[in-house]
C-alpha cells in the first residue's frame, strides 16, 4: 500500500505505476512507494458509489411488497424510501470535511463498513420501524463514503485522466439510477428462496464485503495533515437547514402537505442564514468563502442542483407513469430506461473529445438537447399511449443532453478549485447533486401525482422538466466567460 503524507493543500498523482506527490505545500518523509494501478483504484471506488446510487432506487419498485409483508401504514413506507435520502443528503457535507481531517481513504472504508451492515440489518429486519432506523444507517455511511470518491478523483487524476475519471463518474450515476429500477424488479419477481424484497439489500452485503478486502489494499493512505479544525456549529446548523428542507418536501404529498410542513421549510430558510452568519465568524468555516468566490463554482453548483433535479424528478414520473398510467410491468419499465443510461453513459465518456474550447458551450447546448427531449417526450405521450418510437428517442435525448449538461459541469467546477479545497469542494457538489435529486423527486413526484388521475399528467411534467433543463442552461451561461484558475 502506497502511504504519502501531504498537506491538505497537497496533491498526488499516478507517474509510472506509481503515486508521488505533487503541488505540496508542507511534506514530511514518505516510505518507498509500491506499485497499484490506478484503474483498480476507480474501479473500487466507483464500485462504492454505484451501490450508493444503485439503493436510492432499487427499494422503490420493491415498496408494494414490504408494505404487505411487513404492515408498513403509507406515511412508514414513504420513509423507508426517503429515510436514505434524507440522510444521505444532511450528512454529504460532513462526511467531506472528516474525509479532508482524518484521510480519503479512511473514511471511504468506514462509510463502506457502516453502508454493508446497514445493508444487512435491512435484509433482515423485521418491522417498518427497524427498517427505517437502518435506512437511515445506510444514507448515513453513503455520506461518509461518496464525497470521498470525487476527493480521491481530484487528488489522484490531472488533465485529461481527470476528465476521463469524471466521465466514468457520470456513467456510474447514470448506470446505478437505472439498474437500481431493473434489478429491483427482477429481485423482487424471483422470489429467492421466498425472502421477497429482503434480496435489495442483502445483495449489498457480498459486494461490500468484496470491496473492504480489496479497498483495503488498492485504496492509497494519503495522510492529510490538516490545520483547521472541525466546524461543528457550521455542521450543526447546515445539517439543521437541510434537514427541515428536505423532510417536508420527501413527505409532505404523503401527508397533504399539512401546517407543520410550511412552517418547517419557512425555518429552514432561517437556519441557513443561521448558517452563513456562523460561517462569517468561524475560524475554520465549513465551506471557505474562497471556495465560493472561485470563477464559476457558485454557479457551477447551482446548475448541477437544477440538473440533478431534472433528472431525479424525470426518472422518478415516468417510473410511475409507464406502471401506473400505461400498465408495465416494474422490469419492463425499468428496462425501457436503459437506452437513456447508454445515451448518458457514451456522452459521459466522450465529451472531452470535443476541442476545448468547445468544453463549456456544451454545457449549455446539451441543456437545450434535453429540453427538446423531454418536449418531444410530452408530445409521445400526449396521446395516452407508449408514443413509439417518439418515447425511445425522447428517452436517448434526455439521457444524452443530461450527461453533457452534468459531466462538463463537475469537470469545470473541480478544476476551479485549489488542491486545498478538494474535499470542501467535492462535499458541496455531491449534495448539490443529492439535493437536486431529492428536490425534483419530491416537486415533480407531487406535480405528477397531483395530475394522475388526469391522462396529461406525464405531459404536462414533461413541459416543467423542459422548462427547469433549459433553467439549468441558462444559469450556465456565466461560465463561457469565466476561466480556469491557476494550479
Amino acid at each position: 500500500m502506497v502511504s504519502v503524507p501531504v498537506s491538505a493543500g497537497s496533491r498526488y498523482r499516478y507517474r509510472d505505476g506509481r503515486i508521488v506527490a505533487a503541488m505540496t505545500t508542507v511534506t514530511t518523509r514518505a516510505p518507498a512507494a509500491r506499485r497499484t494501478s490506478p484503474g483498480l483504484l476507480l474501479t473500487v471506488i466507483l464500485a462504492g458509489q454505484f451501490m450508493a446510487v444503485l439503493d436510492a432506487t432499487i427499494v422503490n419498485v420493491a415498496a408494494p411488497t414490504m408494505r404487505a409483508d411487513l404492515g408498513a401504514t403509507g406515511s412508514g413506507l414513504q420513509l423507508v424510501i426517503s429515510g436514505y435520502t434524507v440522510a444521505y443528503a444532511m450528512l454529504l457535507i460532513t462526511g467531506a470535511r472528516l474525509g479532508g481531517l482524518f484521510g480519503y481513504r479512511r473514511l471511504f472504508l468506514t462509510g463502506l463498513v457502516v453502508f454493508t451492515a446497514g445493508s444487512l440489518m435491512c435484509g433482515l429486519a423485521t418491522s417498518a420501524g427497524v427498517l427505517i432506523a437502518f435506512r437511515l444507517m445506510q444514507g448515513a455511511g453513503a455520506a461518509l463514503m461518496v464525497p470521498q470518491v470525487l476527493s480521491l478523483i481530484q487528488v489522484t487524476y490531472d488533465g485529461a485522466a481527470r476528465g476521463r475519471a469524471l466521465g466514468v463518474y457520470a456513467t456510474v450515476i447514470s448506470a446505478g439510477a437505472v439498474v437500481g429500477q431493473v434489478l429491483g424488479g427482477l429481485l423482487v419477481t424471483a422470489d429467492l428462496f421466498g425472502t421477497a424484497w429482503r434480496p435489495v439489500f442483502l445483495v449489498n452485503v457480498p459486494i461490500g464485503l468484496a470491496l473492504l478486502a480489496v479497498g483495503a489494499r488498492a485504496l492509497p493512505a494519503v495522510h492529510v495533515r490538516r490545520e483547521r479544525g472541525l466546524d461543528v456549529p457550521g455542521l450543526v446548523t447546515l445539517s439543521l437547514a437541510v434537514c427541515l428542507l428536505v423532510v417536508p418536501l420527501v413527505l409532505g404529498h404523503e401527508e397533504d402537505w399539512p401546517l407543520w410542513g410550511w412552517i418547517a421549510m419557512g425555518l429552514s430558510v432561517l437556519a441557513f442564514c443561521a448558517f452563513l452568519l456562523v460561517e462569517r465568524r468561524a475560524a475554520h468555516p465549513l465551506v471557505p468563502g474562497r471556495l465560493l468566490h472561485a470563477p464559476g463554482v457558485a454557479v457551477a453548483a447551482s446548475s448541477i442542483f437544477l440538473v440533478m433535479a431534472a433528472y431525479g424528478g424525470w426518472l422518478f414520473a415516468m417510473a410511475l407513469h409507464l406502471q401506473g398510467g400505461l400498465g408495465d410491468s416494474a422490469l419492463r419499465a425499468g428496462c425501457l430506461f436503459v437506452p437513456a443510461a447508454a445515451a448518458f453513459g457514451l456522452t459521459s465518456l466522450n465529451w472531452k473529445r470535443l476541442p476545448a474550447g468547445l468544453h463549456r458551450p456544451v454545457i449549455v447546448a446539451s441543456a437545450v438537447v434535453t429540453a427538446a427531449g423531454e418536449l418531444a417526450l410530452a408530445a409521445a405521450l400526449a396521446g395516452g399511449g407508449h408514443g413509439e418510437p417518439l418515447l425511445e428517442i425522447s428517452f436517448v435525448a434526455v439521457g444524452a443532453g443530461m450527461a453533457g449538461t452534468f459531466s462538463p459541469l463537475m469537470a469545470v467546477a473541480l478544476a476551479r478549485v485549489a488542491p486545498a479545497d478538494a474535499a470542501d469542494a467535492s462535499g458541496l457538489l455531491a449534495m448539490m447533486l443529492q439535493l437536486g435529486q431529492v428536490v425534483g423527486v419530491a416537486v415533480f413526484g407531487t406535480l405528477f401525482l397531483s395530475l394522475a388521475p388526469s391522462a396529461h399528467a406525464a405531459t404536462v411534467t414533461s413541459l416543467w422538466l423542459a422548462a427547469v433543463s433549459l433553467a439549468a442552461g441558462g444559469c450556465a451561461l456565466p461560465l463561457l466567460r469565466t476561466r480556469r484558475v491557476n494550479r
